[in-house]
């Protein structure tokens, strides 16, 4: 059975000569940016591997606007739309346009964007990742073709790429610690995936705060699988129906938070006196619900503005990678103060 060859791309280029895609266009263009010793190897390769181009790409890349591509695990919650709002903002200014991805938090669906983006010739790429990626391939590739990229929240390969994300650590160390000074127990956490940095961050302020107040840790008070609603009601509601039920809940997310906050007042427990509650999620909707909601508050417009300065740095040339840091807001509200 004879299989259809796949036709050469630009990609498949400049991934062999591990050069960016831009690279390898300009050299077949034979343009005054490209040294003469690389046009020829490009035009030789292109030439072994029966090369031609795409002329619907030539004609969109004519009057092409510049664009980078953002990638994001769940575009409806706010805090994504807020960042993705930021980073739009940025490269207005800078002469961009953004397309964005939503993986729905499928590492599948991510790597697709990807592609897709690579193959779209975008100028760089903004991305968080989907909460069950463990393999990070596809954003080595981008790497060996020198495509900028840039990561905010979820991280990984940290020694390779620059990224934004906030200091969960230290905001879930204080919201901790104000359960504590306010009359709490026995807190729960209850987080997503153990092997996303973002968790890891927020569950070790957590500990932090409890070891510095001599607490027990109990395994059982610590929950952390997916970042789902119907899984987050359900392991809320199982801990608060323990013989010795937690006094009060940090949770990770805002989808973690409300599917907590749900789960504590169809039990018939009161907000705050038998159960507290504190939650990484936006002010907008924290502020709506009763009892108002007592918040660690992203600065999520800010880190998409960052993310975006980082990225326009990578594109111009700027090689470091940089590590930035927008703190977070505790916000006390009604939830989580017994006393």
């Amino acid at each position: 059975m004879g299989t259809t060859k796949r036709r050469t791309s630009l990609k498949d280029l400049a991934l062999k000569l591990g050069v960016s895609i831009a690279t390898v266009s300009r050299a077949l263009r034979s343009s005054p940016e490209i040294g003469q010793e690389m046009q020829k190897k490009v035009k030789a390769l292109a030439k072994e591997m029966n090369y031609r181009p795409n002329p619907f790409a030539q004609s969109l890349r004519k009057e092409a606007p510049r664009v980078i591509g953002v990638v994001v695990p769940n575009l409806v919650t706010h805090y994504y739309a807020a960042v993705l709002d930021g980073i739009e903002d940025e490269a207005r200014k800078a002469g961009y346009s953004v397309i964005s991805a939503n993986t729905h938090e499928d590492s599948e669906a991510e790597v697709k964007a990807i592609d897709n983006f690579i193959n779209l010739h975008v100028e760089g790429i903004i991305a968080c990742l989907s909460q069950n990626t463990r393999d990070y391939s596809h954003f080595e590739e981008l790497s060996s073709m020198s495509i900028p990229l840039v990561f905010f929240g979820r991280t990984c390969l940290s020694d390779r790429f620059s990224c934004v994300t906030a200091n969960g650590d230290v905001a879930a160390q204080m919201a901790t610690q104000h359960l504590i000074d306010t009359g709490s127990k026995r807190i729960a956490f209850i987080g997503g995936p153990n092997h996303l940095d973002m968790v890891i961050r927020r569950k070790h302020g957590y500990l932090e705060a409890l070891r510095e107040n001599r607490m027990p840790i109990e395994r059982e008070l610590v929950v952390c699988e997916k970042i789902d609603y119907d899984w987050a009601l359900e392991a809320t509601t199982r801990l608060l129906q323990m013989e010795n039920r937690p006094d009060a809940i940090l949770a990770f997310n805002d989808i973690i938070t409300f599917a907590a906050f749900t789960a504590i007042k169809q039990l018939g427990l009161r907000i705050p006196e038998d159960v507290a509650l504190i939650g990484f999620t936006d002010d907008v909707h924290a502020g709506y619900v009763t009892p108002r909601l007592s918040a660690i508050v992203d600065q999520s417009h800010e880190m998409g503005i960052e993310a975006c300065r980082l990225l326009m740095n990578t594109i111009n040339g700027d090689t470091k990678v940089y590590k930035k840091i927008v703190p977070q807001k505790l916000v006390i509200r009604e939830t989580s103060a017994k006393k």
